[in-house]
């Protein structure tokens, strides 16, 4: 069935009935509201544990990798925590449904390099909370191509981009980056920086445009300049974003959704277009 997320997502795919989804959850209303919902959008069975014992004997007692968790932070039996950090020490990829939100817990969160956080204080918690499934069951079929000649840079961005279960390729350079374009054209977004000595980021920009239009290949760019010009000039050359650093997680990851949710909504009305 076709799914219209919250934040504007479409998915209209194959199911993900051979996903293992674990859900950590005491609370029978979220337990039953989860199951229903996930069961109806994507065929999914959720493996419900509602304490931390649960939660060990559902890992122990099959040998079949774990595709996703969703956890509470506070479980029967682990009223600390404990059952995140099990997850997370297991690297079993987790996004964490709370109903606490404050600053430090934030950091600490993200800190452990969760895949996402949702918050339960809303009535549209549960669709939010499908969205972020569907997509981090879904990005692996996206192409992200990092370009940054700070080898800090993009060892940041690939792990973010990885934590949310997407492809990347990364460049040294803008010379470097013509050439993995060249050779890879499944590449949908490329996340640039603007100052590299070779080719920056503008240059890069241009000379992708002169064969590679938007609807192919969206382009971000970044950059730890004060400048706030930066973003009309890089804009005016051909790109579709532009962030300044530093960035959060939650903006960063927004961003990048949003233009690959552009460029898969501009394919598929080509793709109508063409059969009409």
């Amino acid at each position: 069935m076709a799914f219209l997320g919250i934040s504007g997502m479409q998915y209209s795919g194959g199911m993900f009935a051979d996903a293992r989804i674990i859900l950590a959850e005491d609370s029978n209303v979220f337990t039953s509201m989860i199951g229903k919902r996930l069961k109806e959008l994507f065929d999914i069975d959720v493996e419900i544990c509602r304490s931390f014992e649960e939660l060990q004997l559902s890992y122990d007692k099959s040998t079949d990798p774990i595709t996703l968790a969703i956890s509470n932070i506070n479980l029967p039996g682990a009223e600390n925590g404990e059952a995140l950090e099990y997850l997370v020490d297991l690297s079993i990829p987790t996004i964490v449904f709370t109903g606490t939100f404050q600053e430090g817990m934030r950091d600490k969160l993200m800190a452990k390099d969760i895949v996402d956080y949702i918050l339960k204080d809303n009535v549209f918690a549960v669709d939010l909370l499908a969205e972020s499934i569907c997509r981090f069951l879904t990005n692996h079929r996206h192409h992200v191509l990092i370009v940054d000649d700070s080898p800090t840079a993009r060892a940041l961005l690939s792990s973010r981009l990885k934590r949310y279960n997407f492809r990347v390729s990364t460049a040294d350079s803008g010379a470097k980056a013509l050439e993995i374009l060249k050779a890879n054209r499944d590449i949908g977004l490329m996340i640039t920086d603007y100052n590299m000595p070779d080719i920056d980021g503008f240059e890069l920009t241009r000379r992708i445009r002169a064969s590679i239009g938007s609807h192919e290949l969206r382009i971000i760019g970044v950059s730890s300049s004060s400048n706030r010009l930066l973003s009309a000039r890089f804009l005016k050359a051909g790109g579709n974003d532009f962030m300044l650093r530093p960035f959060i997680d939650e903006e960063f990851y927004c961003r990048v959704n949003q233009n690959l949710d552009t460029l898969l909504q501009i394919q598929s009305m080509r793709k109508e277009r063409a059969v009409a």
